[in-house]
């Protein structure tokens, strides 16, 4: 076993956007804060398997990793740009939503120049050590199987999510029935069957629907869209509606019981997992220019229909479909199925040793503290990374919250503000006591649950 002696101010446990954006933070402040981050993977790349060519970002570059705390800090997407002598080009390019392989690279171009972060280390284990007061992190070498120990005062936890696939449509094989988060694996191999079926309404399905639509012509498959949801709907992009991510609507979320949060959240998912506009409008228009002439692009789109099970069936594999509404059923046949089934969040396993020191909500949940810290029986904090969607609300996977979060994260590391902790960031109220403070001509009702009375143009 190799031990790292050194006791670190922070350890970090994975390194997606929101880690890796919490060691850029760190690394641009002048506060002497020894932090260190474990990867298991041999080198940084985010959604690898989703990286297909044309795909933009669903958030404006000035989502990255340092930039809406601190413009000047070296780590930013423009410096990226002017380090990679391509701030010419992206000043003709004229758009906010950058491409997602060069946002990747960005991403690849700040890990390589962090000496924090650490590869190769698949964490197995996380202790609390009551004697010395601090975490005790145990990672192995994927390949190797070598050892290692590392101790820190803090922990960030940033170990991001796992394609999910529900259980009914499981035990196939992966290059027929597959994840969209393998995609572009296994894309080649699927452009040879005679038939393709997505399963999913989220981006990703409708960004690999757009892909082989695209590719249809050049290799005659029959291709289907199926998902339960009510539509093939757009995600919220008004400039209003994009305000529920923001700090304003965070806190608000995090204030509401939680019962009434378990009952708000699920039902936002066009906030956060809808299609992109563009990506909606391109599909459209590329249906309409192929059925030209009264010609059939051999395309089916079909919603509010789950598909239940999957069967092999010779070549093929049957989907057992129920269209929910009508309550009526069908058997879809195809030789290679796609799902976007969406993503989970497991409880890690190296964190068993901490459960009984953990506190849980009633669900089993994480317990939250309001600055996205784990509610845990220790001295040591261990931040939050996108583990909190059930306290916080949709604004919790967001990029552009990613360093309002950090923000919090090194300011309490160094006991000072040495970031803005930003207020008062959209033009809109959420809770009732913001707006009545606002108004001097409004007041809150002295008796709970009585309504106050405000005349409007429909009284």
């Amino acid at each position: 076993m190799t031990a790292d002696d050194a006791v670190h101010d922070v350890v970090g446990v994975g390194l997606g956007p929101f880690n890796l954006g919490l060691a850029a933070m760190i690394d641009g402040v002048e506060a002497d804060i020894d932090a260190t981050f474990l990867e298991r993977t041999a080198e940084f790349n985010w959604h690898e398997g989703m990286l297909l060519e044309g795909t933009t970002l669903e958030v404006p570059f000035l989502a990255d990793l340092v930039t809406m705390a601190d413009p000047t800090n070296p780590h930013s997407y423009l410096n990226y740009l002017r380090e990679t002598d391509r701030i010419y080009q992206f000043y003709f390019y004229e758009t906010f939503q950058v491409p997602r392989r060069e946002y990747n690279d960005y991403l690849r171009w700040v890990a390589e120049r962090l000496e924090s972060c650490r590869f190769r280390r698949a964490v197995t284990d996380v202790r609390w050590d009551d004697g010395e007061a601090h975490y005790v992190v145990t990672a192995n070498h994927p390949e190797s199987g070598q050892r290692f120990t590392y101790r820190g005062e803090n922990l960030a936890l940033g170990v991001g999510s796992r394609p999910h696939v529900p259980e009914p449509l499981e035990g196939h094989p992966t290059d027929d029935v597959f994840h969209t988060a393998t995609y572009r694996y296994n894309r080649d191999e699927a452009l040879e069957a005679d038939s393709i079926t997505v399963v999913g309404s989220g981006q990703s399905a409708a960004e690999v629907f757009q892909d082989l639509l695209d590719r249809q012509p050049d290799h005659d498959y029959r291709l289907d869209w199926l998902t339960r949801s009510d539509g093939f709907f757009p995600m919220e992009y008004s400039k209003l509606g994009l305000q529920h991510f923001s700090p304003e609507y965070e806190q608000y979320v995090y204030d509401l019981p939680q019962s009434v949060k378990d009952d708000l959240i699920p039902n936002q998912d066009l906030l956060y997992k809808g299609v992109d506009p563009d990506t909606s409008a391109e599909i459209y228009d590329l249906l309409y220019r192929r059925s030209i002439g009264d010609r059939d692009p051999d395309v089916g789109l079909f919603a509010m229909t789950e598909v239940r099970a999957i069967e092999s069936v010779g070549d093929a594999y049957a989907l057992d479909c129920r269209q929910w509404q009508a309550e009526e059923s069908f058997v879809h046949e195809s030789e290679v199925v796609i799902l976007g089934t969406g993503y989970q969040r497991p409880i890690p396993d190296f964190l068993d040793p901490l459960e009984g020191r953990i506190n849980w909500d009633e669900r089993g949940r994480f317990g939250v503290t309001e600055d996205h810290r784990l509610d845990i029986d220790v001295a040591g904090d261990v931040f939050l990374q996108n583990a909190e969607l059930h306290t916080h609300g949709v604004g919790v996977p967001d990029l552009g919250l990613g360093c309002y979060r950090n923000t919090k994260f090194v300011n309490r590391l160094v006991g000072r503000r040495v970031y803005p902790e930003d207020v008062d960031t959209v033009y809109q109220d959420f809770s009732v006591e913001r707006f009545v403070e606002r108004r001097p001509d409004s007041r809150r009702s002295e008796c709970e649950g009585e309504s106050t009375s405000v005349p409007t143009q429909d009284d």
